[in-house]
Protein backbone atom coordinates (compact mmCIF):
# COMPACT_ATOMS: atom_id res chain seq x y z
CA UNK A 1 0.00 0.00 0.00
CA UNK A 2 1.17 3.53 -0.68
CA UNK A 3 -0.16 5.35 2.38
CA UNK A 4 3.05 5.66 4.41
CA UNK A 5 5.18 7.43 1.86
CA UNK A 6 2.37 9.68 0.73
CA UNK A 7 1.05 10.65 4.14
CA UNK A 8 4.47 11.35 5.67
CA UNK A 9 5.24 14.19 3.25
CA UNK A 10 4.28 17.70 4.32
CA UNK A 11 1.75 19.22 1.96
CA UNK A 12 1.91 22.83 0.75
CA UNK A 13 -0.85 25.26 1.72
CA UNK A 14 -4.07 24.52 -0.13
CA UNK A 15 -4.37 26.78 -3.21
CA UNK A 16 -7.13 29.35 -3.37
CA UNK A 17 -9.91 28.90 -5.95
CA UNK A 18 -9.40 30.68 -9.24
CA UNK A 19 -12.98 30.69 -10.48
CA UNK A 20 -14.31 34.07 -11.73
CA UNK A 21 -15.50 36.28 -8.87
CA UNK A 22 -19.13 36.12 -10.03
CA UNK A 23 -19.24 32.38 -9.46
CA UNK A 24 -19.82 30.84 -6.01
CA UNK A 25 -16.68 30.43 -3.96
CA UNK A 26 -15.88 26.86 -2.99
CA UNK A 27 -15.51 25.93 0.64
CA UNK A 28 -12.11 25.73 2.29
CA UNK A 29 -11.62 22.26 3.71
CA UNK A 30 -9.40 23.49 6.51
CA UNK A 31 -6.43 21.22 6.05
CA UNK A 32 -3.31 20.90 8.17
CA UNK A 33 -1.96 24.31 7.18
CA UNK A 34 -5.01 26.01 8.74
CA UNK A 35 -4.81 23.91 11.89
CA UNK A 36 -1.13 24.60 12.38
CA UNK A 37 -1.16 28.40 12.11
CA UNK A 38 -1.95 28.88 15.79
CA UNK A 39 0.13 25.99 17.11
CA UNK A 40 3.57 26.08 18.68
CA UNK A 41 6.38 24.53 16.68
CA UNK A 42 6.49 21.49 18.96
CA UNK A 43 2.73 20.97 18.56
CA UNK A 44 3.12 21.08 14.78
CA UNK A 45 5.88 18.50 14.95
CA UNK A 46 3.80 16.29 17.23
CA UNK A 47 0.84 16.43 14.86
CA UNK A 48 3.01 15.47 11.89
CA UNK A 49 4.59 12.65 13.90
CA UNK A 50 1.19 11.30 14.92
CA UNK A 51 -0.10 11.35 11.34
CA UNK A 52 3.07 9.67 10.09
CA UNK A 53 2.70 6.97 12.75
CA UNK A 54 -0.95 6.42 11.79
CA UNK A 55 0.02 6.17 8.12
CA UNK A 56 2.65 3.53 8.93
CA UNK A 57 0.08 1.50 10.86
CA UNK A 58 -2.32 1.63 7.90
CA UNK A 59 0.45 0.53 5.54
CA UNK A 60 1.36 -2.39 7.79
CA UNK A 61 -1.99 -3.48 9.23
CA UNK A 62 -4.74 -1.70 7.33
CA UNK A 63 -7.09 0.87 8.81
CA UNK A 64 -8.29 -1.61 11.42
CA UNK A 65 -4.84 -1.41 13.00
CA UNK A 66 -5.20 2.31 13.71
CA UNK A 67 -6.32 2.82 17.29
CA UNK A 68 -5.53 5.79 19.48
CA UNK A 69 -3.41 3.54 21.70
CA UNK A 70 -1.47 2.06 18.77
CA UNK A 71 -0.77 5.49 17.28
CA UNK A 72 0.43 6.81 20.64
CA UNK A 73 2.77 3.85 21.05
CA UNK A 74 4.09 4.14 17.48
CA UNK A 75 4.75 7.87 17.95
CA UNK A 76 6.19 7.41 21.47
CA UNK A 77 3.72 9.81 23.09
CA UNK A 78 1.01 9.46 25.69
CA UNK A 79 -2.45 8.39 24.59
CA UNK A 80 -3.85 11.64 25.95
CA UNK A 81 -1.77 13.56 23.42
CA UNK A 82 -3.50 11.77 20.55
CA UNK A 83 -6.96 12.40 21.99
CA UNK A 84 -6.20 16.08 22.62
CA UNK A 85 -4.98 16.58 19.07
CA UNK A 86 -7.68 14.65 17.15
CA UNK A 87 -10.57 14.13 19.57
CA UNK A 88 -11.27 10.52 18.65
CA UNK A 89 -10.33 7.81 16.15
CA UNK A 90 -12.62 9.24 13.49
CA UNK A 91 -11.01 12.64 13.90
CA UNK A 92 -7.58 11.07 13.42
CA UNK A 93 -8.65 9.18 10.30
CA UNK A 94 -10.35 12.27 8.89
CA UNK A 95 -7.08 14.17 9.37
CA UNK A 96 -5.34 11.50 7.31
CA UNK A 97 -7.99 11.86 4.63
CA UNK A 98 -7.51 15.62 4.57
CA UNK A 99 -3.90 14.94 3.59
CA UNK A 100 -4.97 12.42 0.98
CA UNK A 101 -7.63 14.43 -0.85
CA UNK A 102 -5.91 17.82 -1.05
CA UNK A 103 -4.37 17.09 -4.44
CA UNK A 104 -7.77 16.07 -5.82
CA UNK A 105 -9.27 19.28 -4.50
CA UNK A 106 -6.47 21.34 -6.02
CA UNK A 107 -7.07 19.60 -9.35
CA UNK A 108 -10.73 20.50 -9.67
CA UNK A 109 -10.42 23.98 -8.18
CA UNK A 110 -7.32 25.25 -9.99
CA UNK A 111 -5.97 22.41 -12.14
CA UNK A 112 -5.95 21.88 -15.88
CA UNK A 113 -8.95 20.91 -17.98
CA UNK A 114 -11.02 18.85 -18.14
CA UNK A 115 -11.31 18.59 -14.34
CA UNK A 116 -10.20 22.16 -13.69
CA UNK A 117 -11.50 25.55 -14.82
CA UNK A 118 -11.57 26.18 -18.56
CA UNK A 119 -13.48 23.09 -19.68
CA UNK A 120 -17.27 22.96 -20.31
CA UNK A 121 -19.20 22.13 -17.13
CA UNK A 122 -20.37 18.74 -18.42
CA UNK A 123 -16.78 17.71 -19.15
CA UNK A 124 -15.80 18.83 -15.67
CA UNK A 125 -18.61 16.78 -14.12
CA UNK A 126 -17.46 13.67 -15.96
CA UNK A 127 -13.81 14.22 -15.02
CA UNK A 128 -14.62 14.94 -11.36
CA UNK A 129 -16.54 11.70 -10.82
CA UNK A 130 -13.91 9.56 -12.50
CA UNK A 131 -11.16 11.19 -10.41
CA UNK A 132 -13.08 10.63 -7.17
CA UNK A 133 -13.87 7.01 -8.05
CA UNK A 134 -10.21 6.30 -8.71
CA UNK A 135 -9.02 8.04 -5.55
CA UNK A 136 -11.59 6.32 -3.36
CA UNK A 137 -10.86 2.91 -4.89
CA UNK A 138 -7.13 3.39 -4.38
CA UNK A 139 -7.54 4.12 -0.65
CA UNK A 140 -10.85 2.44 0.03
CA UNK A 141 -9.81 0.91 3.36
CA UNK A 142 -8.98 4.33 4.78
CA UNK A 143 -12.08 6.03 3.37
CA UNK A 144 -14.36 3.36 4.82
CA UNK A 145 -12.72 3.46 8.25
CA UNK A 146 -12.84 7.25 8.38
CA UNK A 147 -16.55 7.56 7.58
CA UNK A 148 -18.25 9.04 10.66
CA UNK A 149 -21.94 8.84 11.44
CA UNK A 150 -24.15 10.39 8.75
CA UNK A 151 -24.64 13.70 10.54
CA UNK A 152 -20.89 14.26 10.74
CA UNK A 153 -20.17 12.80 7.29
CA UNK A 154 -22.50 15.05 5.34
CA UNK A 155 -21.46 18.14 7.31
CA UNK A 156 -17.73 17.49 6.89
CA UNK A 157 -16.01 20.33 4.97
CA UNK A 158 -14.72 17.99 2.27
CA UNK A 159 -18.18 16.63 1.47
CA UNK A 160 -19.62 20.15 1.52
CA UNK A 161 -16.88 21.28 -0.85
CA UNK A 162 -17.69 18.47 -3.30
CA UNK A 163 -21.43 19.23 -3.19
CA UNK A 164 -20.80 22.95 -3.68
CA UNK A 165 -18.55 22.23 -6.65
CA UNK A 166 -21.09 19.91 -8.30
CA UNK A 167 -23.91 22.36 -7.61
CA UNK A 168 -21.92 25.12 -9.29
CA UNK A 169 -21.33 23.00 -12.41
CA UNK A 170 -24.93 21.82 -12.57
CA UNK A 171 -26.22 25.38 -12.41
CA UNK A 172 -24.20 26.23 -15.49
CA UNK A 173 -25.98 23.42 -17.35
CA UNK A 174 -29.53 23.84 -16.02
CA UNK A 175 -29.94 26.91 -13.79
CA UNK A 176 -33.66 26.31 -13.24
CA UNK A 177 -33.20 22.87 -11.67
CA UNK A 178 -32.79 22.09 -7.96
CA UNK A 179 -29.06 21.71 -8.49
CA UNK A 180 -28.14 21.22 -4.84
CA UNK A 181 -30.33 18.14 -4.53
CA UNK A 182 -29.02 16.83 -7.85
CA UNK A 183 -25.49 17.32 -6.54
CA UNK A 184 -26.34 15.34 -3.41
CA UNK A 185 -27.75 12.55 -5.57
CA UNK A 186 -24.58 12.43 -7.67
CA UNK A 187 -22.43 12.31 -4.53
CA UNK A 188 -24.44 9.29 -3.39
CA UNK A 189 -23.02 7.38 -6.36
CA UNK A 190 -19.51 8.20 -5.09
CA UNK A 191 -20.10 6.86 -1.58
CA UNK A 192 -17.10 4.74 -0.47
CA UNK A 193 -19.37 2.06 1.02
CA UNK A 194 -21.16 1.67 -2.32
CA UNK A 195 -17.85 1.57 -4.19
CA UNK A 196 -16.64 -1.16 -1.80
CA UNK A 197 -19.81 -3.19 -2.26
CA UNK A 198 -19.78 -2.96 -6.05
CA UNK A 199 -16.06 -3.61 -6.55
CA UNK A 200 -15.28 -5.99 -3.70
CA UNK A 201 -18.53 -7.89 -3.16
CA UNK A 202 -20.08 -7.72 -6.60
CA UNK A 203 -16.76 -7.90 -8.44
CA UNK A 204 -17.50 -4.99 -10.77
CA UNK A 205 -14.45 -3.48 -12.46
CA UNK A 206 -13.79 0.17 -11.79
CA UNK A 207 -14.22 0.87 -15.49
CA UNK A 208 -17.88 -0.15 -15.21
CA UNK A 209 -18.41 2.31 -12.36
CA UNK A 210 -16.75 5.05 -14.39
CA UNK A 211 -19.04 4.34 -17.34
CA UNK A 212 -21.99 4.34 -14.94
CA UNK A 213 -20.98 7.77 -13.66
CA UNK A 214 -20.90 9.13 -17.21
CA UNK A 215 -24.35 7.71 -17.91
CA UNK A 216 -25.75 9.03 -14.61
CA UNK A 217 -24.40 12.53 -15.17
CA UNK A 218 -25.90 12.70 -18.64
CA UNK A 219 -29.29 11.48 -17.42
CA UNK A 220 -29.33 13.86 -14.43
CA UNK A 221 -28.41 16.81 -16.64
CA UNK A 222 -30.57 15.79 -19.59
CA UNK A 223 -27.56 15.81 -21.90
CA UNK A 224 -27.64 12.20 -23.10
CA UNK A 225 -26.33 12.09 -26.64
CA UNK A 226 -25.56 15.80 -26.67
CA UNK A 227 -22.16 17.06 -27.73
CA UNK A 228 -20.20 18.33 -24.76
Amino acid sequence: MLYAGFMSRALPPFPAPQEPAAQPQLLDVGGPADDERGLRADAVRNRARLLEAAARLIAEHGAAGVTMEAVAAAASVGKGTVFRRFGDRTGLLMALLDHSVQQLQADFMTGPAPIGPGAPPLDRLHAFGVAVLRRFAEQLDLFLAAQPDPTRRYAHPTNRLYVTHLTHLLRQIDPDADCELRAQALMGYLDPALIHYLTQQRGMPLERLEAGWTDLVERVTGTTGRDR
